[in-house]
């Protein structure tokens, strides 16, 4: 009489250890947590039992239709578990473009310099853009696939297009270094795809959209009206000239209340150099403030958590801030312009210095050889008179 047929309930409910049948030729495995689907079959007059896989992974359902497939493969006199292997061996060959790309990701992020550019990869290189070319096998990727997945890119977002290129062209050359691929890389840009492309405009960077210095006092004191942590962030960011990522990734580690001092780490910073930033009294001010409201006494603790516990805020935060508050004219980074521009017209501090306030690298590499310290001293006076020039009157 043929085995009983178990329902999903009754296959779940099944925990004593050994080898159960499930009925149909499909077997259960448990030891101790460990469930495993198994089949029997005969060919040739051999007897053979072949591994399904876990049954966290698989589903009952799906178990059954291995179990039909592998007898239709016996019924037409080819050995399951050899077709297995073939199969196995030949994927072995040729990854998919989806599988080396992840795999290079996970080889190579630890170069990264923090946690968006490998978010970014993860993002631009997965389905969101490459949806087309995850499962197809990597030497088969085509210049026809490339431009297929750039081309609604190129007219509205062209930097990210440009990116997400020369994201592919850096898998196509590893999977080439690694021997899975031949020939010319169709992501390459020069001699290739510039001939199938529009022309990529030039990338404006320093121009974001920047508050005047003359109207930054004013606003500041508008944001102090405001007891949202957004905004006592926000005033810490416009009086320390920092970028929006290294304000809300702050954490109290980094600070040193005794000397006053900031140190922003290299993995946080655009350059990739530790920036140490004077405190002025008002940023001092404010981290008693945002003290109040610490979440532990771990050094990770955020300076300026989010409602979710243990998260930052978010990079559009201030952007959202500024909506809220009518200036719709101006992003976050624009107020490093609005420092920069008050130090250049409003004051005699040398250049170097307002630069290295910015974190910019100024000179070339034997400049930048002898030029040793951060001229910390000298950019406290700097950022002190900052904070006393838009200090509301």
């Amino acid at each position: 009489m043929a085995a009983k047929l178990l329902t999903a309930r009754e296959v779940a409910a099944i925990k004593t250890d050994g080898r159960h049948s499930i009925g149909d030729g499909l077997y259960l495995e448990v030891v101790g947590n460990a469930r495993r689907w198994f089949t029997r079959y005969t060919i040739q007059g051999r007897r053979r039992e072949m591994q399904l896989g876990s049954a966290a992974e698989i589903s009952l359902k799906e178990a059954r239709e291995l179990v039909a497939d592998a007898r239709k493969t016996v019924k037409a006199g080819v050995d399951p578990i050899e077709r297995k292997k073939v199969v196995e061996i030949e994927e072995a060959k040729t990854p998919s473009f989806g599988v080396f790309a992840d795999e290079l990701i996970g080889t190579i992020e630890s170069g990264f310099r923090n946690e968006k550019h490998i978010y970014q990869w993860k993002q631009t290189l997965g389905d969101s853009y490459c949806a087309s070319i995850r499962k197809k096998a990597i030497d088969a990727v085509t210049t026809e696939d490339i431009v297929d997945i750039l081309k609604p890119l190129w007219a509205t977002k062209q930097e990210t297009a440009s990116r997400l290129r020369g994201r592919i062209e850096k898998v196509l050359d590893a999977a080439k270094a690694r021997g899975w691929r031949g020939g010319e890389n169709p992501a390459r840009w020069r001699g290739h795809l510039d001939h199938l492309l529009p022309r990529r405009q030039k990338l404006q960077r320093g121009h974001q959209p920047a508050m005047p210095y003359e109207e930054v006092s004013a606003f500041v004191r508008r944001l102090r009206a405001r007891e949202a942590v957004t905004a006592r962030a926000l005033e810490f960011l416009i009086l320390t000239a920092a970028r929006t990522g290294e304000v809300t990734g702050a954490t109290w580690g980094e600070i040193d209340l005794g000397s006053k001092v900031w140190t922003v780490p290299a993995r946080r910073m655009k350059a990739g150099r530790e920036h140490r930033v004077p405190l002025s009294d008002r940023t001092i001010e404010i981290l008693n403030e945002a003290a109040k409201l610490r979440e532990s006494d771990e050094p990770a603790a955020y300076l300026f958590p989010s409602s979710r516990r243990g998260q930052p805020l978010s990079n559009m935060a201030f952007k959202q801030l500024l909506v809220r508050m009518g200036e719709t004219g101006f992003v976050p980074h624009g107020f490093r312009s609005s420092f920069r521009d008050w130090c250049g017209e409003c004051t005699p501090f040398p250049r170097e210095v307002a630069e290295a306030a910015l974190a910019h690298i100024v000179g070339n590499s034997v400049e930048q050889a002898y030029r040793r310290g951060d001229a910390l001293e000298k950019r406290r006076e700097v950022m002190e008179t900052w904070a006393g020039f838009i200090q509301p009157k």
